[in-house]
């Protein structure tokens, strides 16, 4: 089941339910924004689905979240648990690329939503910061309360149709404005000669006259609520009125009891020139932002717009500060009627004052020549503008005016670095050369506005493409293994070390005839790959349009290829520790496990696709004197240091059984020497000693998940063995031994926490998955139920730990070999 967004059409369940999640949630923990992100049809990515009380152009950056990012929703959706920030310090402490691109004080609250147990999206409440006072209990049960009921109407709907996703842009939702009094119209009848006078509810109710109250029935009683000198307007009004000969109303303003502003219009219903009765109706206009005739003698231009962006005010002056009619403002996205004001830096202003409640000044360039000063009054409806000419600044050079590029003050270049150092912090997370370049995708594409991206790593005078999206398919190809002689840009910028930048393709043919083009438009950026004088690669940057390259852009974009080079030199020298590592575990775990009778055994081992994805996993299998040995164990950690220490775990454990030690003198054996070998190092284990005859056991546990048995009938259990603490922490640690028996056909299953640990998920959970899986199988040969345990696991791109399996089966019947992969 697949969402977009919906246009003018009716809302579907799934939009209104979210809707109405939202505007609750807001409206529950006193926010003035929010949204609700859902998971994607793409593994892993999350789009955001709804967004209230801010401008979804303003908020594009954002509308994509990987779940394996450093910001609050995705952590909200990998460990299933809520987030909360009462302000931007802790905020900054938590996750500081949130703050590198929303540098503003505010609070923010982040509760998953699960569709039973299964993670499918992250509910979000902006709100004003709570200066140092975290988020109180009530406002995180409410909002918890809410995620809750929203994971239920989901799973409800998914009920009667597949698993619900989310496609497309956000929906936008106006939150209801609580704040103003509703407009009301209220009717009386007046004799002004006689003084009677008869009003109805509504006009009573604007009056402040109470249904206790006695109603006026005179004008005296009503005059006693009104001011003096609008009591003798009205009677002169009224007069004037009832002599007119001129059908149309009379009209004038009134102060209510409350002090706002009422109009009152009078008709005359007797002949005219006669005294005779007024009908009147009472005016309040309640929701009315300003009153326009005192907006206009303000010496400055005025322009309200909503939390959407949608202009709602524009006063004279302001009409001609910006050379347009009302008529053509309002009712328009701000940033369609003025795209000058589209420019990243003026947006990183307006998202200010939308997520702060402090005013924000700022100067302008509306054209090469023209200057404005900029002041922007925000409130929980929306945002307030006062515009007035300026001069040019000094600090603008004049070519730059001339050109009219670059940004209007130091200010404004602050500001277009905030999304490049979110890039930059990334950066310094990403270990490998595949999370470098996806990074890369996700960050600085969107903070430019670009669509394609391709990257191309220097290995033996030959440029190598290394990652590519948004490019034609294949056409990149040509140039993969191209010589750093050829004369292409994507080579030149390397050996040149020159950043190229072209405002369109037609020039880069300019530049490069015969070059093969992809497209006739778009424009390109080449930047070299450069750490520490030594060359990397080259990246390519695509466009879909033509457009400038501002010189900050330009130096922006220069000194992040630096920071992606460095990065991608981090990533080879990870990868070649990686595979060192690989080489060092593969050398250590057993390729061919022995063959004995009465008892098969095979095992597998699963890397994980995160970090440095070599782990200090084992498993072994060993014939002793005593039995036939099954030991899996886990070491802390990753990489060679981890692989070195399961090694040696694995050949100590392996000679303490050779040597006719029992199950707990073997395990305290081997706690005491690792914390020999390296102390504040640890690992789990799990030893079993079976005789393949009898099928009796002796199992000891040393922190290690417990195993699953299934039984020749089919039932499976996850067992209870009693365990000691980890090894490598306590030399005096004890490790009871437990007894049991295998019958023939049972299998007993080892693993390691990999297999059944899963962010976002209880253990429970993959514990249960397992033990269905041994069930499901029934009776099948060993490999086929090994490969159906971890084939499942092997789906999970997003992999954070590898995982070893060791399975045992008796038997009755003659000997197999057994192989292990």
């Amino acid at each position: 089941m697949t969402w977009r967004p919906h246009g003018s059409r009716a809302p579907d369940g799934l939009s209104l339910v979210l809707a109405q999640a939202v505007v609750s949630a807001i409206d529950a923990v006193g926010g003035y924004a929010g949204g609700v992100y859902l998971r994607s049809r793409t593994p892993g990515l999350l789009l955001m689905a709804v967004l209230a009380g801010l401008p979804a152009p303003l908020m594009r950056p954002w509308w994509r979240m990987h779940v394996n990012r450093p910001f609050p929703v995705a952590e909200a959706y990998r460990s299933g648990r809520p987030v909360y920030l009462g302000d931007a310090e802790e905020a900054m402490r938590r996750f500081p690329q949130l703050m590198a691109g929303l540098p503003f004080p505010f609070g923010s609250l982040y509760a998953p939503v699960l569709s039973g147990r299964t993670p499918v999206g992250v509910l979000v409440v902006l709100r004003y910061a709570t200066r140092g006072v975290p988020v109180g209990g009530a406002d995180r049960r409410k909002l918890e309360d809410l995620a809750q009921q929203l994971g239920a109407d989901i799973a409800a709907l998914e009920e009667n149709g597949p698993p619900v996703a989310w496609e497309g842009e956000p929906m936008p939702v106006r939150l209801p404005a609580d704040t103003a009094p509703p407009m009301r119209v209220g009717h009386f009848d007046w004799d002004p000669v006689g003084g009677a006078l008869v009003a109805d509810d509504d006009a009573c109710v604007i009056l402040g006259i109470g249904p206790a109250d006695p109603r006026p029935d005179t004008m005296e009683a009503l005059a006693a609520r009104l001011l003096p000198e609008d009591v003798y307007g009205l009677l002169t009004l009224g007069t004037r009125a009832a002599r007119s000969a001129e059908p149309q109303p009379r009209r004038m303003r009134l102060r209510g009891p409350d002090g706002r502003s009422l109009l009152v219009e009078l008709w005359a219903r007797g002949p005219a020139g006669r005294p005779g009765r007024l009908t009147g109706v009472l005016i309040d206009p309640g929701a009315a932002p300003i009153v326009a005739q005192a907006a206009d003698r303000i010496p400055r231009g005025m322009l309200s717009h909503d939390r959407l962006g949608r202009i709602t005010y524009v006063n004279r002056l302001a009409e001609e500060v910006l050379g347009r009619s009302r008529a053509e403002l309002i009712g328009r996205i701000l940033w369609e009627a003025l795209p000058w004001l589209a420019d990243p830096a003026y947006e990183d202003h307006h998202r200010a004052a939308l997520f702060s409640d402090d005013p924000v000044y700022f100067l302008a360039r509306r054209s090469a020549t023209e200057w404005l000063n900029v002041a922007m009054f925000p409130g929980r409806d929306g945002v307030t503008m006062t515009l007035s000419d300026a001069r040019r600044p000094d600090y603008t050079p004049e070519s730059v005016d001339a050109e009219g590029a670059g940004l209007g003050s130091p200010a404004d270049r602050a500001a277009v670095l905030y999304r490049p150092v979110a890039l930059a912090i990334a950066l310094t997370e990403a270990v490998t050369a595949r999370q470098v370049s996806a990074v890369v995708t996700e960050e600085l594409l969107p903070a430019f506005g670009g669509r394609q991206l391709a990257i191309y790593l220097q290995s033996e005078r030959h440029l190598y493409l290394s990652w590519e999206t948004g490019f034609p398919k294949g056409f990149l190809d040509r140039f993969d293994g191209v010589g750093l002689d050829a004369r292409i840009p994507g080579v030149e910028t390397l050996t040149t070390g020159r950043p190229l930048f072209f405002e369109s393709m037609e020039k880069l043919a300019d530049a490069y005839p015969g070059i093969p083009m992809d497209t006739d438009v778009g424009a390109r950026a080449f930047l070299p790959l450069i750490a520490s004088g030594r060359p990397v690669g080259s990246c390519i940057l695509g466009f879909d349009q033509p457009r400038d390259f501002s010189p900050e852009e330009r130096t922006v974009l220069t000194a992040l290829a630096g920071l992606i080079a460095q990065a991608l030199q981090r990533a080879q020298r990870y990868d070649t520790e990686a595979a060192l590592a690989r080489g060092l575990q593969d050398a250590l775990l057993p390729h061919r496990l022995p063959v004995v009778e009465h008892v098969d055994t095979i095992g597998r081992y699963l890397s994980g696709t995160q970090g440095m994805e070599v782990g200090g996993d084992w498993y072994d299998v060993i014939e002793t004197g005593s039995g036939l040995v099954l030991v899996i164990g886990d070491v802390q950690g990753h990489g060679v240091a981890a692989a070195a220490t399961m090694g040696q775990l694995r050949s100590a454990v392996r000679a303490f059984g050779l040597s006719g030690y029992d199950p707990q003198e073997i395990m305290s054996a081997t706690n005491r020497l690792l914390i020999d070998l390296d102390p504040g190092q640890f690992a789990s284990c799990c030893y079993v000693v079976l005789d393949p005859a009898t099928g009796f056991a002796q199992a000891v546990r040393a922190g290690h998940p417990q195993p699953v048995l299934r039984h020749p009938d089919g039932r499976t259990e996850v067992l209870d063995l009693p365990g000691g603490v980890v090894l490598g922490v306590d030399p005096e640690a004890s490790y009871p031994v437990t007894d049991l028996r295998l019958e023939p056909g049972a299998v007993l299953a080892l693993f390691t926490d990999g297999l059944v640990e899963k962010a976002g998920t209880d253990i429970d959970e993959g514990i249960e998955r397992l033990r269905s899986t041994l069930a499901e199988v029934g009776h099948a040969p060993l490999a086929e139920t090994a490969d159906r345990v971890i084939g499942r696991a092997g789906q999970d791109e997003d992999r954070p730990d590898d995982i070893a399996l060791l399975l045992a089966a008796r038997r009755d019947g003659p000997r197999t070999p057994t192989v292990t992969s």
